[in-house]
């Protein structure tokens, strides 16, 4: 047993796992509107798309169960419930964009056949995969991660020699809140709480069998995983703001990365951005569909049927939804990301902490006032904003849709210090 090899071979399968649409096309459009503030932009993109993923994983490690163990602390019918909702948005909206996206970069370019044989044949491929799920750590980390890896740092380098580095002023008024609010829409976080339990499970397969051997490993591929998440996101957002002269402003997120393709690879530009794309957005699918499926199985008394029909109902669902156009599937997200994001959040977090910190009461409180704090920020983007003027300003953080972040912490200082200093006096 190589233990290196091995974490080498982890960390790249959750780098992949995590490396899917939004994560691909996002950045260079932040960095296209970022211009001088590209780092600052960076930085609150790593917040929402690196470190609380990353955090994910290590809460993980330090469980090794389920997405249900997440939220049991705030109540077995909470965690229910929270649980349906995390896998239901993963297999109606990130999965099946990987789909659109792919259609939309990797076929349609090259033939004209219609979005939905492109889901089809997409779906297909990821049944497959997610039926043989014991080889998925393997198959994943060893092969497809490395040429994803290579691809994009090559686009990156070649950044650098064919633009003239001058870099326009930034659109952004507040440069890391918007950086934080786009990494809302990688999913990374709920990806974090899906896939990590696909990493865990699938180790039962392999000879880390015991507790410390399982956590050891997962937290060091995290923290692979995580280094390399910030290298390509730092690199493609300081290319998209290089690259900013030669694009115009409303170009669409596509588009950016297909125009930075193009003119650091030449005419095999498109080819190389359609074998990317592919590979990035189809190990991201698997992820999601193999979680969604060991969730239903365990609940089902570990049934092998359970399983099958849990991936191809998933299947369905992504062959459906990844019909339709990109930008349609990311406006259907951002309600359900306003709602979903934040508890998932401070359940990441609070699942991180000491025990000591992390009391049923605290879970309780915590997630329950995000929840409330969140609710003006979700209806935002359904009801016309101005209706919400008056609470949006009574809130701190609100206008930025952060609202709940002030809230949630008075509450874990209020219950976890406010008694103790009592009892001190």
């Amino acid at each position: 047993m190589n233990k290196k090899k091995d974490i080498w071979i982890a960390g790249f399968a959750l780098f992949s796992l995590f490396f899917g649409a939004g994560n691909l096309i996002l950045p260079p459009t932040l960095g296209l509107k970022a211009g001088v503030d590209w780092w600052i932009v960076v930085l609150g993109f790593i917040a929402t798309a690196i470190i609380i993923p990353i955090l994910a994983i290590f809460a993980h490690a330090k469980l090794q169960g389920t997405l249900y163990d997440f939220g049991k602390k705030v109540s077995p019918t909470f965690s229910r419930i929270f649980c349906f909702l995390i896998y239901g948005m993963a297999v109606a909206i990130p999965s099946p964009r990987t789909a659109a996206v792919t259609h939309e970069m990797a076929v349609q370019p090259f033939f004209d056949t219609p979005p939905i044989l492109t889901s089809i044949l997409y779906f297909f491929l990821v049944f497959l995969f997610a039926v043989n799920r014991s080889r998925i750590i393997s198959l994943i980390g060893s092969f497809l991660t490395p040429i994803i890896v290579l691809i994009l740092l090559l686009i990156i380098g070649i950044s650098f020699f064919v633009t003239t580095g001058a870099l326009r002023a930034s659109t952004f008024e507040s440069p890391f809140v918007d950086g934080i609010l786009e990494g809302y829409q990688t999913f990374d976080a709920i990806a974090g709480v899906v896939v990590g339990a696909v990493i865990l499970i699938s180790l039962n397969y392999s000879n880390y069998t015991t507790f410390d051997a399982k956590r050891t490993l997962i937290r060091k591929a995290g923290f692979i995983a995580g280094a390399g998440l910030l290298l390509i996101y730092g690199g493609l957002v300081l290319s998209g703001a290089l690259f900013a002269s030669t694009l115009t402003g409303n170009t669409t997120r596509i588009e950016v990365l297909s125009g930075i393709s193009t003119q650091t690879l030449g005419s095999f530009g498109t080819t190389f951005l359609s074998i990317l794309v592919s590979l990035a957005c189809f190990t991201t699918a698997v992820g999601i569909v193999t979680g969604t499926a060991d969730y239903i199985k365990g609940i089902c008394n570990d049934s092998k049927t359970a399983y099958l029909i849990a991936a191809a109902v998933a299947a369905v669902i992504g062959i459906v939804v990844g019909s339709y156009q990109v930008d349609a599937i990311i406006t259907l997200a951002v309600p359900a990301l306003m709602f979903l994001y934040p508890i998932t959040i401070v359940l990441i977090v609070l699942n991180n902490m000491p025990d000591r910190y992390a009391s049923k009461l605290v879970f309780r409180g915590v997630v329950f006032v995000t929840f409330i704090f969140s609710i003006p920020d979700f209806l935002g983007f359904i009801i016309p904003r101005e209706n919400l003027i008056g609470i949006k300003n009574s809130i701190p953080l609100a206008e930025d849709s952060l609202g709940w972040v002030l809230p949630a912490i008075l509450v874990f200082i209020l219950i976890n210090f406010g008694g103790r200093y009592k009892k001190s006096e």
